[in-house]
C-alpha cells in the first residue's frame, strides 16, 4: 500500500488540493473527476498506479472538495481548463490527464491549447466523455444535483438518494464512506461543491450545440497527443455515434469500452477501468 500525501496547488486565482501517491519524478497520471464529485472518487487507481511505478495525482477542481470556491462564483468550463494549465506548470514531469465528465472537457480544452503550444501534457484520456453530449443523459445528472438544495437530514438519507440515481449498484450497509462527499452544515450534510457551480451546467448546456460544432470539437481535432476514450457501455452521455465523431476528430484516438458501465466508470467497474488506463499509459509513455 502506498500512501498517499496530501498537496496544494496553484489554480487559476485560488487553491487546489490534490492526493498524490508513488514515486516523484516518475511519468504522472493526472486525475480529474467529474462534476459534483472529488478527488475520491478513482477507487484503487492511485494506488494501482502507484504500485506499477507511477507518480498520480487526483485533484478536487474548483468548489469541489477540499479545493477552493471561486469568490466570483465563476465556473464556465474555460475555468476549469485554466486551472488545469496551472496545474500542468506545477506538475512535472508532464502528466497524462485522465478526465471523466467535467474533468474530461477540461483535459480536452487543456490539450488543445497544448497543441498551440500552451502547456504540456504527454496524453489524454477521457472516461466517458467526447464533443457530443446526449442532452437526456447530461439533464438526468444535473437533476441530481440538483435534487437536494437544503442537504439531508442523514447520512441513511443521502444514501437513499445516491442509490434511486444509481439502482445498478448496490447500496452500501455502511453509509459512513459518504462523509467523503458530504460536509455537515447547520446540522444537516451538503454535498461538498459550491451551489454555484450548479449554474455552470446550465449555463453550458445553452452556449453550445452537443450535437453540432463547439469549442470542444474544435480542440479535439487539433490534438496531437496520444489520445484515450473511454466509455461505459450502458452511458447515457456518450453514444456509439459520440464515439465514431470523436474517432473521425481525432483519427489517432483509441477507444475501450468497458462493459456494463455506466457514465461513473471508475466507480461501477473500477478494475476494467484501471486496466484500460494502464494498458494505455503502458503503451505510450516510456519510464
Amino acid at each position: 500500500m502506498h500512501a498517499a500525501e496530501r498537496l496544494t496547488l496553484q489554480g487559476d486565482g485560488l487553491e487546489l488540493v490534490a492526493d498524490a501517491a508513488g514515486p516523484i519524478g516518475a511519468p504522472t497520471l493526472l486525475f480529474l473527476h467529474g462534476g459534483g464529485q472529488t478527488r475520491k472518487s478513482w477507487g484503487t487507481a492511485l494506488q494501482k498506479a502507484a504500485a506499477r511505478g507511477y507518480r498520480a495525482l487526483a485533484l478536487d477542481q474548483r468548489g469541489h472538495g477540499d479545493s477552493g470556491w471561486a469568490s466570483d462564483g465563476d465556473y464556465r468550463i474555460e475555468r476549469f481548463a485554466a486551472d488545469l494549465r496551472r496545474v500542468m506548470e506545477q506538475v512535472r514531469p508532464e502528466p497524462v490527464i485522465v478526465g471523466a465528465s467535467l474533468g474530461g472537457l477540461a483535459g480536452l480544452l487543456a490539450a488543445g491549447a497544448t497543441a498551440a503550444g500552451q502547456g504540456a501534457a504527454r496524453g489524454l484520456v477521457l472516461v466517458d466523455i467526447t464533443p457530443r453530449i446526449e442532452r437526456q443523459g447530461s439533464q438526468e445528472i444535473t437533476a441530481f444535483m440538483n435534487s437536494a438544495p437544503d442537504g439531508f437530514a442523514s447520512l441513511e438519507e443521502a444514501a437513499d438518494a445516491v442509490a434511486a440515481y444509481l439502482p445498478h449498484r448496490r447500496r452500501p450497509r455502511n453509509t459512513a464512506g459518504l462523509k467523503k462527499n458530504l460536509r455537515l452544515r447547520n446540522g444537516r450534510y451538503h454535498w461538498h461543491w459550491d451551489p454555484a457551480f450548479l449554474r455552470m451546467g446550465r449555463e453550458a448546456q445553452s452556449r453550445f450545440d452537443p450535437h453540432g460544432p463547439n469549442m470542444f470539437s474544435e480542440a479535439a481535432r487539433s490534438i496531437t497527443i496520444p489520445t484515450l476514450l473511454i466509455r461505459g457501455s450502458r452511458s447515457r452521455v456518450v453514444t456509439d455515434a459520440g464515439v465514431r465523431e470523436f474517432l473521425e476528430m481525432v483519427p489517432h484516438a483509441e477507444a475501450v469500452e468497458i462493459p456494463d458501465a455506466h457514465h461513473m466508470v471508475a466507480g461501477d467497474a473500477n478494475d476494467a477501468f484501471n486496466d484500460a488506463v494502464f494498458q494505455f499509459v503502458d503503451k505510450h509513455v516510456q519510464r
